[in-house]
C-alpha cells in the first residue's frame, strides 16, 4: 500500500494527478485545487474510464481512510495510486 503526506507532494500540487474520490457535493463545497472528482463509486466501477495504468494518481477523501481502501484495490489491478495520508483534512491543516 503506497501512502503519502500532503507535506510530500504540496510544492508540486499543480503538476500531478489528484483525484477527489468524495461525493460531488462535497467536492463543490471545497477541494484541493487542481483535483478531479471522481466519486469512489464510479472509480471502483469502471477505474479504466478515468486511469491509466502508466501514469501515477494522488486520491484522497476527506479523512484518509477511504482513499487507502481504494488504492489498495486499485493497487491490486496494475495501477500506480497512492493515498494521501488524513485526506482533505490533512490539506487543510497543512495550507
Amino acid at each position: 500500500m503506497n501512502e503519502i503526506s500532503i507535506d510530500k507532494i504540496i510544492k508540486n500540487i499543480n503538476s500531478i494527478n489528484l483525484i477527489d474520490i468524495r461525493s460531488i457535493e462535497s467536492f463543490n463545497n471545497n477541494h484541493i485545487p487542481g483535483a478531479k472528482n471522481i466519486p469512489m463509486e464510479s472509480l471502483l466501477i469502471s477505474p479504466n474510464m478515468y486511469l491509466k495504468k502508466d501514469e501515477r494518481y494522488y486520491i484522497y477523501c476527506q479523512k484518509g481512510i477511504s482513499s487507502k481502501k481504494i488504492c489498495n484495490i486499485l493497487k491490486n489491478l496494475g495501477y500506480d495510486v497512492y493515498s494521501i495520508i488524513g485526506g482533505y483534512e490533512s490539506w487543510i491543516l497543512e495550507k
